[in-house]
């Protein structure tokens, strides 16, 4: 004990706990720690197997220093926003240039050197302090013992990873999927071997070790690595893809189109659509809005209908990863528009790297949320201050995506204070239990005050570009809706194949010089307010907006074209079933085809 409390000892054992302190950093602030105690037992496993195999700190200090230029920015986001670094968190960091750094940190920048010096500074004199004893040194047989119990174990965890391991009894129903996957192994190596009995199994869950602290960030390394070669090979199906597309009109008049997508949004939640609260007080008063009151998405999840929106990916391939074409923003570039994609969702993950690769075509790329969907993030209007510096870009022509969070659940994390009208809300409520029916009425004002933020967003972006005197347009879709325990259905949120998630909001905004540069499309646009349309036609239509062609582009697709057709809309219901050959099925309102659904294949 004596030679533990040697200052140099002390300095090295205290340094050493406080980075495996660092998930414990919510119980400080009064939140509860998931897995804490199985966190607690890896990281003392690690750094047994650690100090086991290089003896002595100062030959394993080098390993740690990621970990300390990481520490202030995991500290930050657990404390702001609920959750440490993660894939998505490295991706921004991967993506962002120095001068997107500096603009977004403003001012904070010199905050955030004189940390990271300090941090520097601690690091420099743990190595020393680490360097300068032998004291700590592991050199007697206890460490060979610790190094093979370790190797055992994790030889264990790799063969139940290769062959996977029994089920501690029978599954009662063998069409169980869920629980076959999670016995099943990777089958990588081809070899047929039983599988680890369930005894056997090291009681490791591959989420608490990427929680814990220090060595949990070779694990999200290492996750991020995999996200990125996948995020390649989508990247590559489509890598020489050429549209071949041209402006009509090749002039150097000043130009801007914006697409919104929206996120979660149900179409009749908008005054702007019937609804009897008013979400919409300020888009009602644009003269220059053209509300679309039908428009339907063939799916209801974001990484499978934004593809289908911006690309020509056909509705009844939406369950497919990846897509052989590129979207309609290498359109805007083969015909001269400078593009940015702004986003304030995520970069990352297997919910967001379908998106992703399509946001990468861009000349500009800015992921902007810190956070994540289901916790506290930034609000939709961190992308004010990126759009203004698009807005004043010296190009002439541009193409702006502005990718939302609207009306994601956690609803009432995504809107201030003061936007929280309709009560009693969810506001302030860090996780309230999602699946309780007693808070329904909360959960639908909040999804109310929701939609009430995302009218304002709207409007000061309309209001943006008003001001820049240009010819401008902008589209806005949501990917999807949103069911809310509606009446007495028991079902909420999205990935259901009911109406109110199927049935989106939509609307295209223009400016008196658009107008005037393309009257004829306004005329259209007016007269095709209530045609039967669906996501398959904003690809089309979005080209169309700046009279962009292609050889054997599909004008009957564009509603803002002469040549416009109807076709058949498709939704996933139980196979593809025809939107409007369809009922709509009890409270929830499930589309139920009339005749005989497409199959899926």
């Amino acid at each position: 004990m004596r030679l533990l409390l040697r200052p140099s000892h002390l300095f090295i054992l205290i340094t050493y706990l406080a980075l495996s302190a660092v998930p414990f950093v919510p119980l400080a602030l009064g939140k509860p720690v998931p897995q804490a105690w199985q966190i607690l037992g890896i990281e003392i496993v690690a750094w047994a197997a650690v100090w086991a195999v290089f003896g002595r700190p100062a030959r394993f200090h080098w390993l740690l220093l990621p970990a300390f230029l990481a520490l202030p920015t995991e500290i930050y986001l657990i404390v702001f926003y609920g959750q440490g670094i993660s894939t998505h968190h490295l991706g921004i960091l991967a993506e962002t240039s120095p001068k997107e750094a500096m603009e977004f940190l403003g001012r904070k920048v010199w905050s955030m050197l004189a940390v990271m010096v300090l941090v520097a500074v601690w690091w420099v004199a743990s190595f020393r302090a680490a360097r300068q004893t032998r004291e700590l040194d592991w050199h007697d047989a206890s460490r060979w013992v610790v190094a093979g119990l370790l190797a055992v174990f994790g030889l264990l965890g790799a063969y139940a990873w290769e062959f996977g391991v029994r089920p501690a009894r029978p599954a009662a129903d063998a069409s169980d999927s869920s629980s076959a996957s999670a016995l099943s192994g990777a089958a990588v190596t081809g070899l047929k071997l039983g599988a680890l009995p369930r005894w056997a199994a090291v009681p490791v869950e591959f989420d608490a070790f990427i929680k814990s602290w220090p060595f949990g960030l070779l694990a999200r390394g290492v996750d991020f690595y995999k996200e990125r070669r996948y995020l390649a090979e989508l990247n590559e199906r489509s890598s020489h893809f050429r549209f071949g597309a041209h402006q009509v009109a090749i002039d150097s008049t000043p130009e801007v189109v914006v697409l919104v997508l929206g996120e979660s949004s149900r179409y009749d939640r908008w005054s702007l659509n019937g609804y009897t609260r008013d979400t919409n007080p300020l888009l009602s008063k644009e003269e220059n809005l053209v509300a679309l009151s039908d428009v339907v998405t063939s799916v209801a999840a974001t990484r499978l209908s934004v593809p289908v929106i911006i690309s020509r990916k056909p509705a009844m391939q939406s369950l497919k990863d990846g897509f052989t074409e590129k979207s309609f923003v290498s359109a805007y570039k083969e015909a001269g528009f400078k593009t940015w994609w702004l986003s304030n969702q995520i970069s990352f993950g297997k919910f967001d790297t379908p998106v992703s690769v399509f946001a990468k075509e861009a000349d500009v790329i800015q992921f902007l949320n810190l956070g994540g969907f289901t916790n506290n993030s930034n609000l939709d209007e961190i992308l004010f201050e990126p759009l203004q510096h698009a807005l004043s870009d010296t190009a002439s022509k541009k193409l702006i995506v502005l990718h939302t969070l609207g009306s994601h659940w956690n609803y009432s994390q995504r809107h201030p204070q003061s936007f929280d009208k309709w009560k009693p809300s969810l506001f302030g409520i860090d996780k309230p239990v999602y699946t309780d029916l007693d808070i329904k009425p909360q959960l639908n004002n909040s999804y109310d005050n929701s939609i009430l933020y995302t009218d304002w967003f709207l409007a000061q972006v309309i209001g943006s570009l008003k001001a820049s005197g240009k010819s401008a347009a902008l589209l806005y879709v949501a990917d999807h809706g949103q069911t809310l325990y509606d009446g007495s259905c028991r079902i909420a949120f999205h990935g259901h194949n009911t109406q109110y998630e199927f049935h989106v909001p939509a609307f295209m905004w223009y400016s008196d010089q658009y107008m005037k540069r393309y009257p004829d499309k306004i005329e259209l646009l007016a007269k095709r307010r209530k045609a039967k349309l669906a996501t398959e036609n904003m690809f089309h239509t979005l080209l169309d907006m700046a009279d962009i062609r292609y050889p054997g582009d599909r004008l009957e697709w564009s509603f803002l074209s002469p040549e416009f057709k109807r076709h058949k809309r498709y939704v996933d219901s139980y196979g593809w079933a025809n939107y409007d050959n369809s009922t709509f099925k009890g409270d929830c309102r499930e589309v139920i085809d009339k005749g005989k659904p497409l199959s899926r294949n």
